[in-house]
Order: structure tokens, then C-alpha cells, then sequence
């Protein structure tokens, strides 16, 4: 088995990685045809990842021109605990505000402990639909995934 056999992350893997990491770091492609990179807190979605942000930022004008963009989860503060994933992904730009408060209840849950599907009050409820007027939701579909977990090596390179 090849070494990056062997720290490929299953399946189960996967989704517990994401699940406990907090910031994505999303690359598109500008105007210039450079890469853009931008940090991102993000939630699981389906087979992929969804966030939000505000619909003047560089990354949106770069996602309405070009719905692409790669991905990269990362981790580890030495080579034997190295672990991330890049997802390459088509992304769905949302505009719809209601949709976009949603994603925006998702995100503000995440981040703050709560439950999916957990009451919120109505009063930040109030406010995320204030803050959704502003912003674009984005729907990450991977294309592509690879992943690693140098721990998987257990101290032999």
C-alpha cells in the first residue's frame, strides 16, 4: 500500500473531521486570474459544506463569475499530527434571503454550542435576518476530495 494510501481518511473519517474542525479556507479565482484565499466558518451539508458571506466581498463577485473553488480544512501543529482535507467543489450561490437566514441560524448554532433545529430567540433570530439582507449563501459540492492523517503513519515516514 502506498504512503498515501495509507493516510487517506475514510469516509467516517471525514465526516468527524469536519464536524470538529471551525474555519475552511475558501481559494477563487480573480478578476486577475490570481487565487483569492479568504477564512471562512462553514457547517456540514450534505456531502459537502455551506457558509454565508456578504454579497460585496471579493469571494462572492469571484463565485458569480466562476461557481468554483477549492477548498482546504487543515490541522496539526507538528508533521506526525499533520491532518486536512482540500475539497474541490462547484458552489451554489444563494440569494434567496429566507434561505440565507437559515444558513445564517445554522452557522450562528454551530458556533455557538447549540443543537441544529434548537430554538433560537427571537430577538437574534432578528438580528441574522438583518445580516442575511447583506449576504449570499454558498454551497460547497465536492468534486474532488483528498484528504490525510499523517498520525495514520504512527511515527515512521
Amino acid at each position: 500500500m502506498s504512503r498515501r494510501d495509507q493516510i487517506r481518511m475514510t469516509p467516517d473519517e471525514l465526516t468527524v473531521y469536519l464536524d470538529e474542525q471551525k474555519v475552511i479556507n475558501v481559494a477563487t479565482i480573480g478578476p486577475n486570474g490570481r487565487p483569492h484565499l479568504a477564512p471562512l466558518w462553514y457547517y456540514p451539508h450534505g456531502s459537502g459544506i455551506a457558509t454565508w458571506t456578504y454579497g460585496s466581498s471579493q469571494k462572492a463577485k469571484n463565485l458569480e463569475r466562476d461557481p468554483r473553488a477549492t477548498v482546504l480544512i487543515e490541522d496539526g501543529d507538528t508533521y506526525d499530527k499533520l491532518r486536512g482535507i482540500s475539497i474541490e467543489a462547484d458552489v451554489e450561490v444563494v440569494t434567496d434571503t429566507l434561505m440565507v437566514t437559515q444558513m445564517g441560524i445554522t452557522l450562528t448554532q454551530r458556533y455557538a454550542g447549540a443543537k441544529p433545529g434548537e430554538p433560537v430567540p427571537d430577538e437574534l433570530a432578528g438580528f441574522i435576518a438583518k445580516q442575511a439582507a447583506k449576504r449570499i449563501g454558498l454551497i460547497f459540492t465536492p468534486t474532488k476530495i483528498v484528504s490525510w492523517d499523517h498520525s495514520k503513519l504512527s511515527g515512521t515516514y
